[in-house]
């Protein structure tokens, strides 16, 4: 809930790398220099549903199923995840509804799971993710 800086002097403040880690700070380096920002972590929600991902780049596909969900993201329990970073286009069906996004890989584990970060969501979409939310906070 804070932020830490740290730079050389010649870049302040200048963003290039950047990356979300596992505790959800996003992290930005150049030179050997970064600074970390950190916010809270939405609530996740144990969810179970068939989710789809396809790899934007080499659109190879894998059909699995969700464990959590939150407003932000979701894990995957796969034992073929995709590679930190890279980009997916996700759909999730539940309850006869289908959510569509896209999304990065935000992180792998070695017990065979991912994490999502949703990155673009339409409209539409949106409605459906917080209907769904809404419903896990019911519970």
């Amino acid at each position: 809930m804070g932020s830490f800086y740290a730079w050389d002097g010649n870049r302040a403040g200048e963003e290039t790398d950047l990356a979300w880690d596992s505790n959800h700070a996003k992290v930005e380096a150049w030179d050997g220099c970064f600074s970390v920002h950190t916010h809270p972590r939405a609530r996740r929600y144990s969810f179970v549903a068939t989710i789809e991902l396809t790899d934007v780049q080499s659109e190879a596909k894998i059909q699995e199923r969700t464990s959590d969900l939150s407003l932000f993201g979701c894990r995957v329990e796969t034992h073929e995840p995709f590679p930190t970073g890279a980009k997916a286009r996700i759909r999730i069906a539940h309850r006869g509804a289908n959510f569509v996004a896209l999304g990065r890989v935000s992180y792998t584990t070695s017990d065979g799971g991912m994490g999502i970060a949703f990155t673009q969501i339409e409209p539409t979409n949106q409605l459906i993710l917080e209907k769904w939310v809404e419903e896990l906070r019911g519970h």
